[in-house]
């Protein structure tokens, strides 16, 4: 069967990314099993052609109206799929599912019938939430990074921005390259909407929501910037945890050495 990245150098690219970072999701130990999703907004890239083919399986509920995501195509990692068979395998284990146009429900496209991720129903939640605000973010990941996953287990780090300000003091790049830092919330029932809609409100403050005792979310222009934010936010957490096991406290940046850092690479407050 012809496959729909056939002569669409753009839509193959986005593909190779998604499999490339499940494969580093898979590498880290962050995707056990199944275990996490990653789902991407194509629609800016979708031609006339795709447009108009048919659904490959009847539409599927998405258990809630989400206007702002009418017209719009996604990339979603399949249910019961394992990240490492996404990384060799992109579209034998994930597929690109298009929104009805009552936005109530999404059906799978191309390239064969992989049910997408458990997820989904939040995954599109947060992506309509994107929508909605203006953002020009295209990418949800989800992972189970092992250290941060630990510190959530602590109640101390559960306190507004105190796993922030704590990572960000590991080392400049965290600074730099998560600015916004990581939103916390409270555990909630895996899939479900109460989930989406903590996360959709942190969102609005925060880039990466940490889902406590379960894992984290990030969001960006693009899946390897997603990445990128909880790599760099795993490295802080990795340092924080290896001077603890070698007996003290570290140090970390002072709050005048993060300012400085701050105002010279003009990050926000």
């Amino acid at each position: 069967m012809k496959s729909i990245l056939e002569n669409r150098p753009e839509l193959e690219k986005i593909i190779r990314e998604i499999a490339e970072v499940a494969g580093y999701l898979w590498q880290k130990g962050w995707a056990e099993r199944n275990g996490g999703n990653i789902t991407v907004n194509i629609t800016d890239i979708v031609d006339d052609e795709i447009r108009t083919l048919k659904a490959i399986e009847n539409p599927v509920p998405a258990g809630r109206t989400m206007p702002h995501l009418k017209g719009c195509y996604f990339f979603c990692k399949g249910t019961n799929r394992r990240m490492r068979d996404l990384a060799r395998y992109p579209m034998q284990n994930g597929s690109i599912v298009r929104i009805t146009d009552d936005c109530q429900a999404y059906e799978i496209i191309a390239d064969e019938p992989v049910k997408p991720t458990s997820e989904i129903a939040s995954h599109l939640s947060i992506h309509n939430h994107l929508i909605k605000k203006g953002s020009d973010y295209k990418a949800v990941v989800h992972t189970h990074p092992i250290d941060l996953i630990a510190m959530s287990h602590n109640s101390a780090f559960l306190e507004k921005d105190k796993l922030t300000y704590l990572l960000w003091s590991m080392i400049p790049e965290t600074r730099a390259f998560c600015p916004r830092g990581l939103g916390i919330i409270p555990y909630q029932l895996p899939s479900s909407f109460d989930l989406a809609d903590a996360t959709l409100k942190e969102l609005d403050a925060y880039d990466v929501v940490m889902w406590e005792k379960h894992g984290v979310l990030s969001v960006a222009q693009n899946v390897m910037e997603a990445f990128d934010q909880i790599d760099v936010l795993s490295k802080s957490a990795q340092i924080y945890l290896t001077a603890k096991s070698m007996g003290f406290e570290p140090k970390g940046l002072s709050t005048e050495q993060m300012n400085e850092l701050r105002d010279a690479f003009g990050l926000a407050k």
